[in-house]
């Protein structure tokens, strides 16, 4: 790839932050308010705090090992190639294709009712074929227009969330924000902390886009830390302004309109459009960006060696069969399935894969760098997360909870069948090409 095709620090922050403060935001709030109460801030607060550990190691790794696999290279290079690392780039592959699926019904859910239709199963069908065909064909003309178009779609989305959060700070009701510390506060803090610790996952696309970034070393953790810090600022200013605009049954009530609801009491009207208009925005640039970081991982697996072979010819950027066949599967997802129990098991899939990161980095720390003491600590937090996940989805979503064990089993079994019958395993991209390292 030329050069000038390569993505700045700036876009490529932009495509973190498009995909961090994307749809869930926007949907989740009601679930969150449920859960959280009004301890909603420092929710987000304690699932940034997660993401920081992860960050940790994405960004010491990120930085050496430049590959558009992403995590997966991490876990290869620390664990060698095993039935493991095949199961866990199955489900990471298969997490973004089900992410493209859930943004592109999001989207259908705000843009219908705003522009009064009714939100059949056809007209939702349209939609979701128009929005992941358009975002398809932007993805096709590269890395470079993908960055572009997200920066925009970004700003304008961040202009109008600044719009909400400062008129919202005027007529905030203190006392409704006081959090509480009792036992049941605080089992609902933690509950809501571990479910929006899927707000902060976008910030693993700048890994798996890191083939295509200037200066890779250096504006890879660069990246990860500022999108990460600034979306945890945003999403507790937020959360602040809605909680003290609007009390938490209307909250809960409104449920994916939450934001649009609270904007009412301070721009009324106005402030209801305005917010629609910026949940349409984010969810597009969750899509934008979600698609081409779903496009490199199918297209980087398969190039390594995971995934079948009409991935593998080597065209990327010119006949994106890996782009296609992605957004070809999200699509019917989007089209034919129920997401919900294999959306709510997502969050569990992605905390498997950054504890094996981190184990990853454990035994990579003396050629990479990071400290011991510390990657432990971090790994009894994230291993924490995936308890307190897995008693949540067995409390309260049975079903879930059992499909996210199907789901770790069965990636299991098509791995072993593939290793077995095509007698192949995954190669790193860098052991034949040494420009995607500097360390080796």
């Amino acid at each position: 790839m030329k050069k000038n095709k390569k993505l700045s620090l700036v876009e490529v922050i932009s495509m973190a932050v498009g995909t961090m403060i994307g749809a869930s935001i926007f949907s989740i709030f009601g679930l969150g308010a449920k859960i959280a109460g009004n301890d909603l801030p420092e929710a987000f607060m304690l699932s940034g705090i997660y993401a920081l550990v992860v960050a940790y190691s994405y960004a010491k790794l990120g930085g050496k090992i430049i590959s558009n696999a992403g995590p997966i290279a991490f876990i290869l290079k620390g664990l060698g190639d095993s039935i493991i690392t095949g199961a866990l780039s199955i489900l990471m592959w298969l997490t973004y294709v089900v992410s493209i699926a859930l943004f592109a019904k999001g989207f259908a859910g705000y843009l219908l009712p705003f522009i009064h239709i009714e939100s059949t199963a056809i007209a939702i069908g349209i939609v979701e074929v128009i929005v992941i065909s358009f975002f398809t064909a932007l993805n096709f003309f590269g890395s470079k227009a993908v960055g572009e178009a997200e920066f925009y779609i970004v700003l304008i989305k961040i202009l109008i969330l600044l719009v909400f959060i400062l008129g919202g700070l005027m007529t905030i009701n203190l006392g409704m924000i006081k959090p509480g510390f009792d036992t049941t506060h605080i089992n609902g803090l933690l509950n809501a902390s571990v479910i929006f610790f899927l707000s902060y996952m976008g910030f693993g696309l700048i890994t798996n886009a890191s083939e295509n970034i200037k200066n890779p070393q250096k504006n890879i953790p660069l990246a990860i830390y500022i999108s990460i810090i600034f979306v945890m600022i945003f999403y507790i200013m937020i959360s602040l302004v809605t909680i003290g605009n609007l009390p938490l049954s209307e909250i809960i009530k409104a449920e994916e309109n939450a934001l649009a609801m609270a904007a009412k009491p301070f721009l009324g009207n106005f402030g209801f459009i305005l917010i629609t208009i910026g949940a349409l925005f984010s969810i597009s640039s969750a899509l934008n960006a979600t698609i081409f970081g779903g496009a490199n991982i199918a297209y980087s697996l398969a190039k390594d060696g995971e995934l079948p072979e009409s991935f593998e010819r080597k065209v990327w950027f010119k006949s994106t069969e890996g782009l296609y066949i992605t957004a070809g599967l999200s699509l019917l997802f989007a089209l034919f399935f129920d997401l919900g129990a294999i959306a709510s098991i997502t969050s569990t899939v992605f905390t498997v894969v950054y504890i094996f990161v981190l184990i990853s980095h454990l035994k990579l720390r003396k050629g990479y760098g990071g400290n011991k003491i510390l990657l432990v600590i971090n790994l009894i937090i994230l291993s924490a997360v995936f308890v307190s996940l897995m008693r949540y989805q067995c409390n309260t979503h049975r079903n879930a909870f059992y499909a996210s064990i199907f789901t770790f089993a069965g990636a299991f079994i098509v791995e072993y069948i593939f290793r077995k019958y095509k007698k192949r395993g995954i190669k790193l991209a860098y052991t034949r090409n040494k420009n995607y390292t500097s360390s080796d």
